[in-house]
């Protein structure tokens, strides 16, 4: 009997690879860089499962390409905005992603790009490497308190949740934080108090997205909203790049709007190598490692893997995306 054959547009951890070939001869990109357009079309052809990046866009010419016997898809990620998931579900083709699995990953990050935001640590690190550094100065490099501050969550689902409770337990951070509905366990254990956007920008100091990439949500920080926030604020975005408007983060940032940004996220990714916000002193960029420890990525591997073989299979799938 023929083994079905599963394209993997980028090496994954060695879990998810072995789940995959004892179930399907496995087609591996190994590029460094994403496939591009052609090689991914032409990569899934006759295929029967495909184990995509955020970086890989799902279509209608994806799954034509591929073929009718081409019964599922997995992202491996949380989010799935690279995917047509109603084109998928019509052609019949299950989708799936691997959720739950980096919330303490990412939530870690986030905390490390807001303390090294405020504390200035790109600068000062800077000035080590590049011997700037002369002398202890009672000037130099001079940030901001995090104690007792304000915290504002815009997404209070499992990341935000997970930050909050970091900040708060750890530095005794009042919460803000918005959402579709109350989160009673969050306002119990931490005080927090659900406010309207607007609201929790005008009175956090520091400010951390944790929205899924709609869109409702694309641009959802930009110029009117940095207009609301504190000249002392600053903005943490490890959710998604299209979420802050990165013109107006510039501006915000060159002219004091906002103290300073720490982002894992960006659009395009890498940044243009002509972008800005690449040259500016009070933005800390991080390459999109909010899942990047052991611990995450084989998670993701496997459920990821475990979708497709269920798919496969013409089983449910364990970790499904509905449109």
């Amino acid at each position: 009997m023929t083994r079905p054959k599963v394209y993997v547009a980028r090496r994954i951890p060695e879990v998810g690879l072995k789940i995959l070939s004892e179930a399907a001869d496995v087609q591996l990109f190994s590029g460094e860089l994403p496939p591009t357009r052609d090689e991914l079309l032409s990569g899934v052809a006759g295929c029967s499962g495909i184990l995509s990046l955020l970086s890989d866009r799902l279509d209608g010419e994806v799954f034509e390409a591929a073929g009718k016997q081409l019964r599922v898809v997995s992202n491996f990620a949380v989010g799935y905005n690279n995917i047509d998931v109603a084109e998928a579900l019509r052609r019949g083709i299950a989708v799936g992603n691997t959720p739950d699995v980096l919330t303490d990953a990412t939530a870690d990050v986030a905390v490390g790009l807001l303390l090294a935001a405020a504390r200035r640590f790109g600068e000062a690190a800077r000035a080590v490497k590049e011997r700037a550094w002369k002398t202890w100065e009672p000037m130099g490099w001079i940030g901001l308190d995090l104690r007792g501050k304000t915290l504002g969550i815009v997404g209070m689902g499992r990341i935000g949740e997970a930050v909050a409770r970091r900040l708060h337990g750890g530095w005794g951070m009042r919460v803000l934080y918005t959402a579709r509905s109350t989160k009673q366990s969050v306002e119990a254990e931490l005080s927090a108090r659900r406010c309207e956007l607007d609201e929790l920008l005008q009175h956090s100091d520091f400010v951390s997205l944790h929205v899924p990439l709609c869109a409702a949500t694309t641009n959802l920080i930009g110029e009117p909203q940095f207009a609301h926030m504190k000249s002392t604020a600053v903005l943490v975005n490890t959710a998604r790049g299209e979420i802050v408007d990165q013109s107006a983060l510039e501006i915000a940032l060159r002219e004091g709007q906002i103290f300073a940004a720490g982002l894992d996220v960006c659009v395009p990714e890498p940044l243009l190598a002509e972008s800005p916000l690449r040259k500016l002193d009070n933005c800390f960029i991080l390459p999109h490692i909010g899942s990047a420890t052991v611990v995450a990525r084989n998670a993701m591997a496997t459920r990821a893997a475990q979708n497709i073989v269920a798919g496969l299979r013409g089983d449910k799938l364990p970790f499904p995306v509905s449109a």
